[in-house]
């Protein structure tokens, strides 16, 4: 018997993925169900675009409704403020860091694969700079090997927000 992975999600990150599903079930289901009726309606399917369109739509909507609902059953859903990681740097973990060359600091949240965005300073536990930086404490440093080479960054702040 094969042991199912647990997928870590934020709880942020789960009502996001929760209201996904929920849109796509509701709303994009029914339209698109709707959109397959109209075009089935206009006759000859062989050489009818928006006929295709939809179905491929269809496809599209179901396959994400699936993988979400396979992502939230195996989710193992962390809330940061209940984390008890005595300063570690742990999954959920909001960090500010300085780049030891650069001089500049950057704040990353540690989440899921699926809710990274590095445009929200929100990095995946399984990025490299994530790897590199769990289980550090504030004072420590890391070494993150970069497309350009090993960069080095100190841990100046950790919270679990």
């Amino acid at each position: 018997m094969n042991a199912i992975t647990k997928t870590p999600l934020t709880v942020k990150g789960a009502e996001l993925l929760r209201q996904e599903l929920q849109r796509l079930k509701s709303v994009e289901r029914p339209s698109v169900i709707t959109a397959i009726a109209e075009a089935r309606a206009q006759g000859d399917l062989s050489e009818n675009a928006e006929y295709d369109a939809a179905k491929e739509k269809q496809g599209f909507i179901e396959g994400r409704i699936a993988d979400l609902e396979g992502k939230l059953s195996t989710a193992q859903i962390i809330d940061p403020k209940e984390v008890d990681a005595d300063g570690r740097i742990v999954f959920g973990a909001t960090v500010e860091l300085e780049d030891l060359e650069s001089g500049a600091t950057v704040i990353y949240q540690i989440v899921g694969d699926d809710e990274a965005d590095i445009k929200l300073s929100k990095i995946s536990i399984s990025s490299p700079i994530a790897r590199a930086l769990i289980g550090k404490h504030v004072g420590d440093t890391a070494d993150v090997q970069a497309p350009g080479g090993v960069r080095q960054y100190e841990v100046l702040e950790v919270n679990y927000l």
